[in-house]
């Protein structure tokens, strides 16, 4: 893939057409006066919608502080997977977040160095500061107590930094601004719950047999019943987009893989990792203690209008966020094994939040209009 659709002189490649001369351009463009000799790839990541590379960089010249191995996010090889990312914006949608809103965002993220997207085809290519040696999460391993509340911390500081916030009801490539299409709507998701259903059979319990009819059902109101504050959040906030330090260095945790991002309730990130990230037994012992943590950031970093009442019920509310993407997503992605164990993770760790925070009766309340 090589693309002149762009915006600027370096060209969109895939990353097999990543040479010395282009990461040379790449580099200088992010102000590395360097001239790179060799440049060897190996793919790394977990990711379904986009294809993650990490270069190791030779010099031919360089200043002491040039890195030596970067990260490039180009479109998946995969024709399903690459086609979601064109169909629903997510190619344009990081792009942009990283030229137009990651300063701005508050959270720890890695540093851009050369971002490119045509609009007409969604081809990309994204180069990025490698985050080694923090370790990528894991969603079928989870994470501990302690660095669920760091990445909660960097949950506060996304929220806070967009709370209220209509300037991004313009951009249309925000999810679910004024200006965006609404993506997924209840007919859809009843046509995903049923193939859901076809594909996996047995595998799917009664219970989320039970959850998935009544939120597929709901669906509409679910995603259009709230009315509160606003703010961005990345929508698919969990381990596998995340990145913790290690012994041997790393950010505490940076948020990686912002495809997905858009305007809505805090809570739909924050029940949505609590949910996946935590086991049942760990997030029922420490999920308010967590959440007081969230709440206090947040009001430290200056929202006012956002009581911890309101936050619990909205963090029940969407007890549905996690749910809803392990089914939603597992059948509009390329299917792995990987994939298969991971939905499923996501799918009973959050059947658990919905019955343990009495989501379906939230949901039959909403529907009833109480």
């Amino acid at each position: 893939m090589t693309s002149d659709g762009g915006s600027g002189l370096i060209p969109i490649v895939g990353p097999d057409a990543v040479t010395p001369a282009w990461m040379t351009q790449a580099l200088r463009s992010a102000g590395v006066d360097a001239r790179v000799s060799a440049v060897a790839g190996r793919k790394i990541g977990t990711g379904q919608v986009g294809e993650s590379v990490r270069f190791t960089l030779s010099y031919a010249s360089a200043p002491a502080d040039a890195p030596t191995t970067v990260v490039g996010k180009f479109p998946s090889p995969d024709p399903d997977s690459r086609a979601v990312g064109v169909g629903l914006g997510n190619y344009i949608r990081e792009v942009r977040f990283y030229l137009d809103l990651a300063a701005g965002a508050g959270v720890t993220t890695p540093k851009c160095l050369f971002a490119d997207v045509d609009p007409a085809t969604s081809d990309f290519v994204l180069l990025m500061e490698d985050l080694a040696p923090a370790a990528p999460g894991d969603q079928l391993r989870g994470v501990s107590v302690a660095e669920a509340e760091l990445v909660l911390e960097e949950a506060a500081k996304l929220h806070a930094s967009h709370w209220g916030d209509r300037s991004l009801d313009h951009l249309p490539w925000v999810s679910d601004s004024a200006a965006a299409p609404k993506g997924v709507d209840g007919d859809g998701v009843r046509d995903l719950w049923s193939g859901f259903l076809d594909r996996y059979g047995e595998r799917v319990t009664p219970r989320c047999r039970m959850i998935g009819k009544a939120i597929s059902d709901g669906y509409e109101v679910f995603k259009n019943g709230r009315d509160g504050p606003r703010c961005m959040i990345h929508s698919d906030f969990r381990p596998d987009n995340m990145m913790f330090g290690t012994p041997d260095g790393g950010y505490p945790v940076a948020v990686v893989d912002w495809q997905s991002y858009g305007l809505g309730c805090c809570m739909a990130d924050v029940s949505y990792f609590m949910a996946g990230a935590l086991s049942a037994q760990e997030r029922r012992v420490h999920e308010e203690r967590l959440l007081r943590g969230y709440h206090g950031n947040l009001v430290r970093l200056g929202v006012k209008d956002y009581g911890f009442e309101r936050l619990w019920r909205d963090y029940g509310r969407y007890s549905f966020a996690l749910f809803n993407m392990a089914f939603i997503a597992s059948m509009i992605v390329g299917r792995t094994p990987r994939g298969d164990d991971m939905f499923f993770t996501m799918l009973e760790g959050g059947a658990d939040m919905v019955m343990d925070h009495g989501a379906l009766d939230i949901l039959a309340d909403e529907r009833a209009g109480r």
